[in-house]
């Protein structure tokens, strides 16, 4: 058969039925794809709201782990102001004395202001678990000074 030039529309009917027929079956996919979508949209949603209330726990976080600090760092604050003599005594000797005493208000202010310090480091740093570790320490002082001056070796 020759080519001759003219368009002929019986010889590309069958083309034109299949790129129909394929037309048809993407948006039936597309269709399908929508239905399903819309199926899982609430599920969606509710991993949206744990994301962002996971997200701003993260964010958070700081804060979060400073108020039980604040808490107990406040607590032994009260205590040690109740319990400790009013000079409290600093690097105890082997003779039994110390080598230096304090006044019980400073005795128990300065350990405070460290764990404040540490916790201020916490909020403003992007490391959080470092200046918080440190705060926890700082916990130790209040409860080494009261031991070192009620049970004095």
């Amino acid at each position: 058969m020759k080519d001759s030039g003219k368009f002929d529309m019986k010889s590309k009917l069958p083309l034109l039925r299949n790129l129909n027929q394929k037309k048809d079956d993407e948006k039936q996919q597309t269709a399908a794809s929508e239905n399903t979508a819309e199926d899982l949209r609430p599920k969606n949603k509710v991993w949206e709201v744990i994301r962002i209330l996971c997200l701003a726990v993260y964010r958070l976080r700081s804060v979060f782990l400073s108020i039980p600090v604040i808490f107990v760092a406040l607590r032994l604050a009260a205590y040690n102001s109740e319990h400790l003599p009013l000079l409290v005594g600093l690097d105890l000797q082997s003779t039994g004395e110390f080598a230096r005493t304090i006044s019980r208000q400073t005795a128990v202010t300065v350990p405070l202001i460290i764990t404040v310090a540490c916790l201020g480091l916490t909020i403003f740093s992007r490391k959080t678990l470092y200046p918080w570790l440190i705060s926890v320490f700082s916990l130790v002082i209040p409860v080494l000074l009261l031991i070192t001056n009620i049970y004095p070796a």
